[in-house]
């Protein structure tokens, strides 16, 4: 019987509390002596947009299942202890490949089989226009096909629990009722909708928005349009990415204030993350620059971005460094909030009952949060080497 104690200061109140997990679950959460040198603890951070990272990418085929765990355990030293592998639009048999590549990864490694909660598949089934595309590759881009799509999950071992689409290609409020129906979440993204197909999308089941504000037109009326709408929709949370490129403060400040507790954090991160600065190739937006101060961007045309090169634990710290969110809101943008949307056993945070997926952070002069230590299902899976 596997037992941990994970000593820290709990983030919603920075009181002194010791953690006790029984064979990865947490079965007591008790109070200690208040000790300000203690860390703060708080929830293994869960990113449902995960492309890459490290040099290593999952919409480059062949990659390995090996290259699947070293983004995993890479992943740790962010502070993520779940996520999703996201494969994006790419010519049908690649997409085969990548998704029956990952799900062979859950099946031969335990490492990776204990964080990834499922695929995300973003595309190909997205507007074709430039702007709302993305760097999505026009050659791939094609209509929701729900035979192409089953053939995927069979291929996936009915691992793609996630699915992006722009809702308004013909019949596709029924291809989204297929999905929701065989357990799949949908969510609307890289989309030129109008009002009306997102309505139908929400009524079909769609329930998330994904990158809310990015994969969209440079320019767009002032109103209707397609953000205005999938604000407003009740019934769909938004996924944001804080990395400092994608989304302006004040633009996550009024997303987050309309959404509220339906605002939740993803990096979109690629395997540009943590190399250095220049010119590289890439599936996802062809020829992309990384520039010194880490923004992503298709080369030939700078104003678009080509997924992000920042972890998830820096959207926290740029919520925090904007003043956009609190410490406990934050870190639960990136953690609790995004396994609700998959209804993960990891929205319970740190209650008793819950995963022991846990982090341990310091907090820096100017109040951001470095990361000291990770743990999975009660293991320290990595810490810093001053510890």
């Amino acid at each position: 019987m596997a037992e941990s104690r994970i000593q820290g200061r709990d983030y919603r109140t920075l009181k002194a509390i010791e953690v006790q997990s029984v064979n990865g679950l947490i079965t007591q959460t008790l109070p200690l002596p208040d000790d300000s040198s203690l860390p703060i603890i708080a929830p293994g951070l869960v990113d449902l947009q995960v492309n890459g990272f490290g040099g290593l990418d999952f919409n480059h085929f062949p990659f390995s299942v090996d290259s699947v765990e070293q983004v995993t355990r890479l992943l740790w030293q962010q502070g993520v202890t779940t996520f999703l592998p996201t494969v994006i639009t790419n010519a049908n048999e690649v997409i085969e490949n990548a998704v029956s590549r990952l799900a062979e990864a859950c099946q031969q490694s335990e490492t990776v089989a204990r964080a990834v909660a499922g695929i995300h598949l973003e595309g190909p089934f997205l507007s074709p226009e430039d702007g709302p595309r993305g760097a999505h590759p026009l050659c791939h881009i094609k209509a929701p096909d729900w035979p192409l799509f089953l053939r995927w999950q069979q291929a996936a071992a009915g691992k793609i629990v996630l699915l992006t689409l722009a809702p308004e290609w013909p019949h596709a409020g029924d291809f989204i009722s297929h999905c929701v129906a065989s357990g799949v979440r949908v969510s609307v993204g890289h989309t030129a909708a109008t009002a009306e197909n997102i309505m139908q999308a929400v009524a079909a089941g769609a329930t998330l928005s994904t990158h809310l504000g990015n994969g969209a037109h440079l320019q767009l009326p002032r109103h209707p349009n397609y953000i205005w709408q999938q604000l407003a929709e009740d019934k769909l949370a938004s996924a944001l990415i804080a990395d400092g490129d994608h989304l302006p403060a004040a633009v996550l400040k009024v997303f987050m204030r309309a959404k509220g507790e339906q605002a939740f954090l993803v990096s979109d991160v690629t395997r540009f993350a943590g190399m250095p600065a220049g010119q590289y190739d890439s599936p996802i937006g062809g020829r992309v620059e990384l520039s010194a101060a880490g923004r992503l961007s298709v080369a030939s045309q700078p104003q678009l971005l080509a997924g992000s090169a920042r972890g998830l634990l820096e959207g926290v710290n740029h919520l925090l460094d904007q003043q956009l969110a609190t410490r406990p809101i934050a870190l639960e943008m990136a953690s609790i909030r995004p396994a609700r949307q998959l209804n993960l056993p990891m929205q319970q945070g740190l209650e008793v009952g819950a995963p022991c997926d846990a982090i341990l952070l310091t907090e820096h002069a100017k109040g951001g949060l470095a990361l000291q230590s990770t743990w999975k299902a009660g293991e320290k899976v990595w810490e810093t080497c001053s510890q």
